[in-house]
Formats: structure tokens, C-alpha cells, sequence
């Protein structure tokens, strides 16, 4: 039998049925406390507040009722079964609009009077872990779990709050590691999708001989290893919320067929031209600026404007370091309970660097520096030496200017490539005239490595194709 918490009081007075029930229940791993009339149920139920209560409809001085209403009046969740007489049949039913969860009608076998609690029992269980679960689920994606109290992170709450309800596509902008998937994931949650499915594609990682396969789906024997039917992910995200993270990275042969099913709401598995209808939300996510990747004709204007109904752009961390205190001591809390540590923060040195530092992972960058440091303090306070070298050694970043001149004097080796980079980011970037997809195939290297090293050294292109450092 599911047992439902742990003191049952019954509540009879007919002395053999009352002892009958306690022992039965008593087998079953209850506490069972028992009254013979309505009064006495509720002293006892005052002083244990008991998880179920077994109450006969008709009681001497107050009626079951009576009792009823008041456990459900000072202790809502608690779990009444109601025994009533053949002929009462209505009065139970009334007691159950009051709030009782079942009712027995006498006379009845102990294994009917089991299986009954057995049923209520198991329901309020499944109600108690649907209100965990879901609390769990709206304290994980709820946008207010997002951290930060600065102007532009309270922008981007209001924008979250405005549309997350809506149907409308979102393009989600910022630098990588600014918390893009974390933005999209409030939108679903916090919106009449939330119950439905939400799902995830990283657009840079799939190989483009599979895109269409894995967005779409395919039929059996669609192709040489197609052994049987696939749901694509839109298929999959039917009701719900399709992320495309890294929108800009699909080829453009793509992107004409990812506008046409956007435009449609249908889509063809491959090996079959039967179209099938699709009701998805669909929030794209980009780490550089669509807007550039259009002038330099690697993204389609059209299919931008379809996903760009509203725009929320992600602050890298270094525009908003008043929040950098606020995450890191955020990070701290979470990294000291998950490995038992006592740490009570950070000192004025070790705050003044990660203050200092311009974070080109940003937030991700500060978690992983804040987990490092959690796990070499030895003191109760987060020390310069806990962080990384990397934050240790700001200064070197910053006195690199572009171009590089050639130096003479021995230099560390980190600070030798970094000049070396800029150096061939400079050079691929005037042989192209700035087309920075050109100088990335240059390079040897994808668009978005082009763009990162190029975001984490200050470098930037104006609109006759020149490069320069800030």
C-alpha cells in the first residue's frame, strides 16, 4: 500500500469497526491514532496534524462534516476518506466538494477499504512530486535566476517579460559565454509553451551533409543507412520551443529551405514529399552580429527579418561589471555547497582583479575562474593566488599594441603568440580587404575562431575594409 505520509487518524464510533480498521492500517506502517466521536477527532488532529483521516459521515456531538471542514480549514493538505451508510451516498459527495478525496460506503471489506486509501494515497503522491518537479523546473529556467542587477541585464529581463507569452521569433545576440541559451530557455519557460517540448540544436556543430536530415527527419530507406523512420527536431519540438543556436552558421543552400518551412510551418521528411504541418516557436541564437554576416553575403536578409520579429542582445560582461561581484559570489555559494567547502568570499585583491580582468569568455569564463579558485583555497577567503593565472597576468593583453613591431628582447611565449596572431589576423585582413570570411579560409580557421580572436583582441574592421586594434 502507498503510504501517504506517516499518522492516520480515524475517527468512529462503532468500537469493534474502529479497532478493526486501526489494526489493518497498523500492518500497513501507519501511526494510527482513533477517536469515537467528532470532537475528540479533532483534539487529536490538533495536536499531531495528521497526514489522512478516516471519518465516519455520522458522529455523536459533531458530525464528520463538521470535522471535515475543519481539518481542510487549518491543514489543507491533509488527506480525508470519508465512511458513510448506503443511504448517504449524496451527503458523501457533498463531502467531497467540501474537500474529502474519496468516500466508502458501509458496510465494506477491509481490502476495499485498503485498496480506496491505496488510490488516494497514490494520487497525492503524484500531486506532490508534479508540484516538485515543477517548482524545480520554473526554479531552473525562471529568467529571474539569470543573474545581475545592471542597467543593461534589467533590459534584458523586461524584454523576457514582454514577449516570452508571445509567438513571435526571437534572435537572441551576445558574445559567446554572455548567457545566450539562458535568455532562450526563459522564453520558453516563461510562456504558454512551457509544458510542451523544448529543443536544442547547435547549428556550428551538425556537418552540413546532415542538417537536413537531423532539422527534418528522414523515412525509411530515405538514404544508404536509413534502416527506419526519424523525427526531426522540429517534428520533436511539435508545441513546443526549437532553439537554433549558431543560426549564422548554416550554409545558404540551407537557409532558402529553413525559410520556406518557417514561412509554411511544414516540413518534407527526407525520402517522402508528403508535407507535414508543424506548430513551433522558434528562437535563434548568434554570437556575431547577423548584420555583418549579411554584408559579407554568408546569411540571407529574408530569412534574417523572419527570425528577427524582436532582438535581445546579451551583454558581454566587461559592459556590465557591476554585476561581476553579484555572479561571483552567486558562483562561490553554488561551488562551496556542491564540494562542502566553508569559504566566506572573496578578499579586496582577488575582488579588485576579477574586477580589473575584461573577461573575453565573460560569464562562462568568471564560472570556470570561481570553480578553479573554489577548489585551491585552503583559507577562508578566496585569495589572488586561488584565481588563475590568466587574471594574475592582466596587464600583458593590454600593452600589445597592432601591429606588433618585431621585439629583441626575450618575451614569455603566451605573449610571443599573441602577437604572432594578431599579426596574421592583420595580414589576412588587408590581403581580403577586411571580408572577414575570406580571411578566415585564409587563416585556416572557421568564421567564428576569426571572430572570437579578433572580439578578444580589439580587433575591428570599418566600412572601407581597413582593420585597426582599440
Amino acid at each position: 500500500m502507498t503510504v501517504c505520509g506517516k499518522r492516520l487518524l480515524i475517527v468512529e464510533d462503532e468500537p469493534l469497526l474502529r479497532v478493526s480498521i486501526a489494526d489493518a492500517l497498523r500492518r500497513e506502517g501507519w501511526l494510527v491514532d482513533v477517536a469515537s466521536d467528532g470532537p475528540e477527532g479533532i483534539a487529536l488532529f490538533e495536536q499531531h496534524g495528521h497526514d489522512l483521516v478516516v471519518s465516519d459521515l455520522v458522529l455523536p456531538h459533531l458530525g464528520g462534516m463538521e470535522l471535515l471542514r475543519h481539518v481542510k480549514l487549518t491543514q489543507p493538505d491533509t488527506t480525508v476518506v470519508i465512511m458513510t451508510a448506503h443511504g448517504s451516498v449524496e451527503r458523501a459527495v457533498e463531502a467531497m466538494r467540501e474537500g474529502a478525496a474519496d468516500f466508502v460506503t458501509k458496510p465494506f471489506s477491509m481490502s476495499q477499504l485498503l485498496v480506496r486509501l491505496d488510490n488516494v494515497c497514490s494520487m497525492r503522491v503524484l500531486r506532490e512530486q508534479n508540484v516538485r518537479l515543477q517548482e524545480q523546473l520554473e526554479d531552473r529556467h525562471s529568467f529571474s535566476k539569470i543573474i545581475g542587477r545592471s542597467k543593461r541585464m534589467h533590459e534584458v529581463f523586461d524584454l523576457i517579460r514582454q514577449v516570452a507569452d508571445s509567438d513571435a521569433s526571437v534572435l537572441v545576440q551576445g558574445e559567446s559565454g554572455t548567457g545566450k541559451e539562458m535568455v532562450a530557455s526563459a522564453l520558453h519557460f516563461n510562456s504558454r509553451r512551457r509544458a510542451k517540448p523544448y529543443v536544442r540544436v547547435s547549428c556550428a556543430s551538425l556537418p552540413e551533409s546532415l542538417i537536413e536530415s537531423e532539422l527534418f527527419g528522414y523515412e525509411k530507406g530515405a538514404f544508404t543507412g536509413a534502416v527506419q523512420r526519424r523525427v526531426g527536431r522540429f517534428e520533436a519540438a511539435t508545441g513546443g520551443t526549437l532553439l537554433l543556436d549558431e543560426i549564422g552558421d548554416l550554409p545558404l543552400n540551407f537557409q532558402v529551405k529553413l525559410l520556406r518551412v518557417l514561412q509554411e510551418r511544414q516540413i518534407e521528411r527526407l525520402g517522402s514529399n508528403r508535407p507535414i504541418p508543424v506548430d513551433v516557436r522558434v528562437i535563434a541564437a548568434s554570437l556575431r552580429p547577423l548584420e555583418e554576416e549579411i554584408a559579407e553575403g554568408t546569411f540571407r536578409e529574408d530569412l534574417y527579418f523572419r527570425i528577427n520579429t524582436v532582438t535581445i542582445h546579451v551583454p558581454p560582461l566587461r559592459e556590465r561589471r557591476e554585476d561581476i561581484p553579484l555572479l561571483a559570489g552567486a558562483f562561490l555559494r553554488e561551488f562551496t555547497q556542491s564540494r562542502g567547502k566553508v569559504l566566506e568570499g572573496f578578499s579586496d585583491e582577488a575582488l579588485e582583479i576579477l574586477m580589473a580582468h575584461n573577461w573575453p569568455g565573460n560569464v562562462r569564463e568568471l564560472r570556470n575562474a570561481v570553480e578553479r579558485a573554489v577548489l585551491f583555497c585552503k583559507s577562508g577567503l578566496v585569495m589572488p593566488a586561488d584565481l588563475p593565472s590568466g587574471l594574475r597576468s592582466n596587464g600583458e593583453r593590454a600593452a600589445l599594441a597592432p601591429p606588433p613591431a618585431p621585439q629583441a628582447q626575450p618575451m614569455p611565449l603566451q605573449q610571443a603568440v599573441m602577437q604572432a596572431e594578431i599579426a596574421a589576423i592583420f595580414a589576412a585582413l588587408r590581403t581580403t580587404h577586411g571580408r572577414r570570411s575570406d580571411a578566415a579560409e585564409i587563416l585556416g580557421v572557421t568564421r567564428k575562431t576569426l571572430w572570437e580572436k579578433m572580439r578578444d583582441y580589439g580587433i575591428s574592421v570599418d566600412a572601407n575594409g581597413d582593420a585597426s586594434r582599440t
